[in-house]
């Protein structure tokens, strides 16, 4: 098993972790999660011998072989099948040594070897990598490829693919979706499941660490905190967790408050001199619990477009591609405000050049395309992030976009994606991926858009960062045209899904459960647009009109419900408070007499306030109910 014990790691002058304890066990498969910067990279650097404890002990077998991915791609002229086999080091040594026996003339050596290759799993080595690098998205006519060929996101897939292909008894993997698209991730997601040794997994995947692991492990102020199950059972039992120390925070406060004034009433006193010394003594034997910390550094909404013009692109029969290559075709599509889009597809199926013609990158080589006087789009992709100007802050950043705007309020603005006091005047050069990305959403939520195209938005970002852009984009009120891998974030976010294949865009009537089976098996399993067996009732797109002008419609009722809500949750939390205070015997005492008629007037005010809330949440949901039943009358 791996243990770590008591284990203080340092990375330059920052401490990651000091004194902590987690165990893995054999075969289990663990999920490593905690803040950008708290030192799950440098765990794994501690695993592989690359880094020391400051103290305690690590522990992992000795014989235990460890593999992990590369991050750097050598550029050779091998191909890509062969790239991947060479990471097999054991395997390529067997067979330099079979060649040795061979040329020696030795039989004996010959026959040894031949074993020994058999046991490493030589006679279908070459199989075996190439469905891996089938899984992940590679075309059987380019695994011939010279390496120099792929990309640098092509080519992390190939170190990937080697880790794969490898024997090992504990596999360490950092952030492995990052450039796989949905499909390939759905691929590693069973190829994890099936994997017989241990697992130490980092990843902001929530949907992905739900379906590959049993065990999670945090890094929480600089200890490791170990919770049984994947990251939905985590999520639960760290909650409580918090809930908990909440409680014991709260309740020592109050033991503190009250010895503290015991000293100063007491301390002065001969006759309680004693005891306010041995209050003293309990005071500095106190351990002192550290309170609970915000759920998230991050927090920002998108503005309120100043226009809403319906619709805001129109295309019909359009073609787009590259010179003369034709990547879409015969597209037809009406992007309306509300319309919540998740683009479905293989990898090179064309979802980044339909989001490039959205963001005008690409023009139309045929057919009718028309946008709105209106139109402002704001356009997320990964190569954005090369635009930025490495020798400026992010402060300036926001300043050339908005001149007028006071210093003060752009770092106030800038403190919602993470960049509070001198990180607003960092400069953007050294920034890791994750800090250019929020920089970059920053800029890009900033200018008010009224359609927003999202390309792997969530690539490099923490949990928390991803939570606080889910939220967000729960309450944009304009259009979006969504591409991810996070199928966490398309489920929360779209309401809508369109398939990209063969050369079309079509809608699917399915969930991401029904496009996974349609990815596994080869073939849809759902119906897509013109597919139907039965015509509706009302076309497609009229259905999707409709639907996007009776989400724009209800949308003040449901901001009144969301507003409702929030403050039946308040009301609630202080009534609890005040249950809570009712319940101490000592309130009751005739010396606490005001106090008693104070707590239970804030009772019956919050009381109050709770009733009229309800009432006005209970006439808003009936409201939005009827509507509701109204408009599905109307669409059939």
């Amino acid at each position: 098993m791996i243990q770590f014990s008591d284990v203080s790691l340092m990375r330059g002058s920052k401490m990651l972790l000091q004194d902590a304890n987690a165990v893995v066990y054999p075969g289990h498969k663990a999920g490593l999660i905690g803040a950008n910067g708290c030192g799950k990279s440098s765990l794994f650097a501690l695993i592989k011998g690359e880094l020391q404890t400051e103290h305690g002990d690590f522990n992992i077998p000795k014989n235990w072989k460890i593999v992990s991915v590369a991050q750097e791609t050598p550029a050779v002229e091998r191909s890509a099948l062969d790239y991947v086999i060479d990471g097999d080091l054991e395997y390529r040594q067997l067979q330099k040594q079979l060649i040795a026996a061979e040329e020696a003339h030795d039989g004996e050596k010959i026959a040894i070897v031949h074993s020994l290759l058999e046991q490493a799993g030589a006679y279908d080595v070459d199989a075996r990598a190439a469905t891996i690098l089938a899984g992940l998205g590679f075309a059987n006519d380019v695994m011939k490829n010279p390496v120099t060929a792929f990309s640098g996101g092509w080519r992390m897939r190939l170190n990937l693919a080697q880790a794969l292909l490898c024997h090992s008894d504990l596999l360490l993997l950092d952030e492995p979706t990052n450039h796989l698209d949905l499909d390939a991730v759905i691929w590693l997601e069973k190829w994890l499941q099936r994997y017989t040794g241990t697992l130490l997994l980092i990843s902001h995947d929530k949907s992905f660490l739900d379906a590959t692991v049993n065990e999670i492990i945090s890094v929480e102020q600089q200890e490791l905190i170990s919770y049984t199950g994947n990251y939905d059972a985590y999520e639960k039992q760290r909650a409580e967790r918090l809930r908990l120390q909440s409680l014991q925070y709260d309740k020592q406060q109050d033991q503190i408050a009250h010895l503290e004034s015991f000293i100063r009433r007491f301390g002065a006193k001969a006759s309680k001199a004693k005891q306010a010394q041995s209050r003293v003594k309990q005071l500095a034997k106190m351990e002192t619990l550290l309170p609970v910390m915000a759920a998230s550094e991050f927090s920002f909404e998108f503005f309120t477009p100043p226009k809403l013009p319906n619709p805001l692109i129109k295309m019909e029969e359009v073609k787009v591609g590259y010179d003369s290559t034709i990547i879409l075709e015969k597209l037809h599509l009406n992007l309306v405000p509300g319309s919540r889009i998740g683009l479905l597809g293989k990898n090179g199926a064309g979802k980044s050049t339909l989001i490039k013609l959205l963001a005008g990158e690409k023009s139309p080589m045929e057919g009718i395309y028309e946008t709105s006087s209106g139109l402002k789009i704001g356009y997320f992709a990964q190569h954005q992030l090369e635009f930025l100007r490495g020798d400026d802050t992010a402060l300036a950043h926001m300043q050339r976009l908005d001149q007028k705007a006071t210093e003060q309020s752009l770092r106030d603005y800038l403190g919602g994606f993470g960049f509070r006091g001198d990180n607003a005047l960092s400069k953007v050069a050294p920034m890791s991926g994750g800090e250019k990305a929020r920089l970059v959403l920053a800029i890009t939520v900033y200018q008010k858009p009224n359609l927003l195209l999202l390309d792997e938005p969530t690539n490099h970002l923490d949990l928390d960062m991803r939570h606080a852009l889910n939220m967000a984009l729960q309450g944009f009120e304009g259009a979006m045209v969504l591409v991810s891998h996070d199928r966490f974030l398309l489920t929360s976010v779209c309401d809508d899904f369109y398939l990209v294949d063969s050369g079309q865009v079509q809608a699917f009537n399915g969930d991401l459960d029904d496009y996974k089976d349609w990815i596994l098996k080869g073939e849809s399993e759902t119906k897509t647009e013109g597919e139907e067996e039965t015509a509706p009732k009302l076309d497609r797109k009229a259905i999707k009109r409709l639907e996007a002008e009776f989400r724009q419609a209800t949308q003040p009722l449901r901001k009144a419900i969301t507003k409702f809500e929030k403050v039946m949750s308040d009301s609630q939390s202080k009534l609890a408070k005040f249950e809570d205070q009712l319940g101490d015997t000592e309130l009751y005492s005739a010396e606490n007499k005001t106090k008693l008629k104070e707590l239970l007037a804030a009772q019956a005010e919050q009381k109050s306030l709770l009733e009229d809330a309800e009432m006005e949440w209970l006439d808003a949901q009936e409201q939005l109910e009827t509507k509701q039943q109204e408009f599905d009358a109307q669409i059939g």
